[in-house]
């Protein structure tokens, strides 16, 4: 956890998820961090930075949009966001979602620690309340995002 920033519970749960070829030898996410497999990302983006820190054996190929460097290069998986992924898959039947993600960005509210304790208290509190009554789901929606995207209410 940063040392420098408090971070409230979080809002919104937005997945990685790899694509590959049906006929790809690949049965999970796991798989793909092996020797010679090639992974296409866009260039800049939080799963780009993830993939970059975790893969061991596989190399990031970055791009414009991970999906276009994945098609254009001949990639073996293409890695993005679970939604526009799956949307991505459906268009094309040669491809299909690896499971599970790969990673998961925990979005949430921050301030300073040198704030009072009682602060991050209430903004916890306030997105906690903000998620259990739909406000953040609706929210999502009303922008032209998945409302699944929001985090389930902590418990």
């Amino acid at each position: 956890m940063n040392k420098e920033v408090a971070f409230t519970t979080p809002y919104v749960h937005i997945e990685g998820v790899y694509a590959a070829p049906v006929d790809s030898e690949f049965t999970s996410a796991d798989d793909v961090d092996r020797d010679g497999v090639r992974v296409g990302v866009k260039k800049g983006s939080a799963y780009d930075l993830y993939l970059s820190r975790t893969l061991r054996h596989a190399t990031v190929v970055r791009g414009d949009e991970g999906v276009d460097v994945f098609h254009a290069e001949s990639l073996d998986v293409a890695a993005g966001i679970r939604q526009p992924m799956t949307a991505h898959v459906a268009r094309r039947t040669e491809l299909r979602l690896l499971e599970p993600a790969f990673m998961m960005i925990r979005q949430a509210m921050g301030t300073t620690k040198e704030r009072r304790p009682r602060t991050t208290q209430f903004l916890s509190e306030l997105v906690t309340e903000l998620v259990a009554s739909g406000f953040v789901a609706e929210a999502l929606r009303r922008s032209g995002q998945d409302p699944a995207l929001a985090a389930p209410t902590p418990v």
